[in-house]
């Protein structure tokens, strides 16, 4: 379990460990990373878009509807909400960082989809009109974010009487290696331990069912998904390269050395090239909850 200790250290936190840039100060001055995080997010939606496939029989969507995408990143799954709402429905990606937005305006413009708006602004206050939308949808959103109730108080507030909202968020407390060794069980309480100082929750997938409910929302169902990463897939080492972007701001908190640090990056990686080595990083939860008819 991560220790609430690390949470903060005299008031300091860490910068965001995942994909939601909200608190990512001065990344302008780590241009690599940010080319990096936005190429693991293009990855991200291959790799993820089986399960949020799985929307399709789990929400009822029309054609001409409206459909948004809170922290979209480079591409999120605005692919999936177009062939969800056609030619004549109205698709929305947010995300608040200028740069992500820039790549997924790229991704729509090279398709031809003029019916796609793209916006950079705030997941938790959208300045978007109150029930606008037939679907509401994150992805790898809520996890990351110190206060995502807000975040799911505009979902709801967003979609329509009768619309869905939806989403698929990581759990860690299904992670596993093994065999394990020192090294990657030392690498992986620093990891889960700067998660939580980043102001996220490495077992939020597990909330989101009671979440929704709480928000008001009914016809509440979930799915979840493991998967284990074999040799060659990206996500077989996906919070060691997380970690890694970290590593400055890791040891400036005091929770390990960047001696330490590139000792057990390495360690860990090499750990991992055996191909007999089991790897599941996370559990994956897909909720989704309809909004009660007004009456």
């Amino acid at each position: 379990m991560p220790d609430s200790d690390f949470a903060s250290k005299e008031g300091q936190s860490i910068t965001r460990l995942s994909r939601v840039p909200d608190r990512d100060e001065g990344r302008e001055d780590r241009p690599s990373e940010g080319l990096a995080e936005s190429a693991r997010l293009q990855r991200q939606a291959d790799e993820l878009a089986e399960a949020s496939e799985a929307l399709r029989s789990r929400v009822e969507l029309h054609a001409g509807d409206a459909a948004i995408d809170l922290g979209c990143g480079p591409r999120g799954v605005l692919d999936l909400l177009i062939g969800l709402v056609g030619p004549t429905g109205h698709v929305i990606g947010l995300d608040i960082d200028p740069e992500h937005v820039a790549l997924a305006s790229k991704f729509v413009g090279e398709r031809g989809w003029d019916n796609v708006e793209l916006v950079c602004g705030d997941a938790s206050d959208t300045h978007r009109p109150a029930e606008s939308f037939h679907l509401v949808h994150s992805r790898t959103l809520l996890i990351n974010v110190s206060e995502p109730e807000s975040v799911l108080s505009e979902m709801v507030r967003l979609v329509r009487p009768g619309g869905w909202v939806a989403g698929l968020e990581p759990d860690t407390g299904g992670a596993f290696c093994y065999p394990t060794t020192l090294a990657v069980d030392r690498l992986y309480d620093v990891f889960t331990r700067a998660f939580v100082a980043s102001g996220g929750d490495p077992y939020f997938g597990r909330r989101m069912p009671e979440l929704y409910r709480k928000a008001g929302l009914t016809d509440v169902g979930f799915e979840i998904r493991a998967e284990p990463y074999p040799l060659g897939h990206s996500r077989r080492t996906l919070w060691v390269d997380v970690l890694r972007t970290q590593h400055a701001a890791v040891a400036e908190l005091g929770m390990a050395s960047l001696d330490e640090l590139h000792e057990l990056d390495g360690a860990v990686r090499e750990h991992l090239s055996n191909a007999d080595v089991l790897v599941m990083p996370s559990l994956h939860v897909l909720a989704w909850g309809r909004k009660p008819l007004v009456g």
